[in-house]
C-alpha cells in the first residue's frame, strides 16, 4: 500500500519534458536572434568603413592602404581580380627591382585609377625624375608610361582573396538586399511575432484574472446564500419556539 504514490512520481515527467523543450527552443531562438544582429551590424560597419577606406588615396586603414583588384593582371604570381590588397607608406627610393607597388595610373587607358603591379627596373622619366619600369606578370609587358616617386602610393603588403568582389556585390542593389536589409526584417518579423506572443500571453493571464474574480464571487454569493439561509433557519426555528414557552409557563401557574 506505501507504493502507491509511485504512479504520481509517474504523471509529473510527461510535464517536465515540454519545460525543456521550450527551454531549448529558447535558448536556440535567442542564439539566432543574436547571430542576425552580429551578422546584420557587422555588415552595416563592413560597409560603412570600405566606403570610407576602399581604393581611396586619401585614406588609411590601421595605416595600411585598400585597394580592390579589378584585373588579373598579377594572377600568374601573386593575386587575382576581385581580391582585397593592402599597401604601406613607404619611401620611393628604398623600392628595388621586384618589389609590387600600388601607384596612382598615368596610362591613358586607365589615367587616374590606382594600379598595383611589380617593379621591373629603376629608370628616369623624359623630364629626368626618377622612376620605375612597371609590368604585370601574367603579360610580363611593360606599362606604357614611367611610375614617378610622386606617383607611388605604398608598397604592397598582402591580399584578402575574393574580399573586394563580396564588397563590390555589397554595393549593388541585390547585395544590399541580401547582407543588409534581410537580416534586419528577419530580425523585425522575429521582434512582431514575440510581440504578438507576448500580447496572447498577456491576454489570457487577463482572462484567467478574470475568470479567478468571477469564481471569488462565485464563492462568495454562494457562501453568503448560505449564511442567510442558516439566519432564515435560526430565526424559524426562534419563532416556532416562543409560543411553546409562553404555554408551558401558563400551564405551570
Amino acid at each position: 500500500m506505501e507504493a502507491e504514490p509511485t504512479p504520481a512520481a509517474e504523471t509529473a515527467e510527461p510535464t517536465a519534458e515540454p519545460e525543456n523543450k521550450r527551454s531549448t527552443l529558447g535558448v536556440v531562438k535567442s542564439v539566432f536572434t543574436a547571430l542576425i544582429v552580429l551578422i546584420s551590424v557587422g555588415m552595416m560597419i563592413f560597409t560603412i568603413v570600405s566606403v570610407r577606406t576602399f581604393n581611396r588615396t586619401d585614406r588609411n586603414l590601421f595605416g595600411y592602404g585598400a585597394y580592390i583588384v579589378l584585373s588579373d593582371s598579377m594572377s600568374a604570381t601573386d593575386f587575382n581580380a576581385g581580391d582585397l590588397v593592402f599597401t604601406k607608406p613607404v619611401d620611393p627610393s628604398t623600392l628595388r627591382e621586384g618589389d609590387i607597388i600600388a601607384f596612382i595610373s598615368t596610362n591613358e587607358e586607365s589615367y587616374g585609377s590606382v594600379v598595383t603591379h611589380k617593379i621591373r627596373s629603376l629608370t628616369y622619366d623624359q623630364n629626368g625624375n626618377p622612376g620605375f619600369v612597371t609590368y604585370g606578370t601574367t603579360t610580363d609587358t611593360d606599362d606604357a608610361e614611367i611610375v614617378t616617386y610622386m606617383n607611388v602610393l605604398g608598397q604592397y603588403q598582402f591580399a584578402l582573396p575574393k574580399v573586394g568582389s563580396f564588397f563590390t556585390f555589397m554595393r549593388t542593389v541585390p547585395g544590399y538586399i541580401v547582407c543588409i536589409l534581410t537580416p534586419f526584417l528577419i530580425l523585425i518579423v522575429i521582434q512582431a511575432l514575440d510581440a504578438i506572443r507576448l500580447f496572447r500571453l498577456y491576454k489570457k493571464e487577463q482572462m484567467e484574472e478574470v475568470e479567478r474574480e468571477r469564481e471569488a464571487l462565485r464563492l462568495e454569493r454562494e457562501r453568503s446564500e448560505a449564511m442567510m439561509s442558516e439566519l432564515l433557519a435560526l430565526k424559524a426555528s426562534m419563532t416556532n419556539a416562543t409560543p411553546s414557552g409562553g404555554a408551558d409557563r401558563e400551564t405551570g401557574a
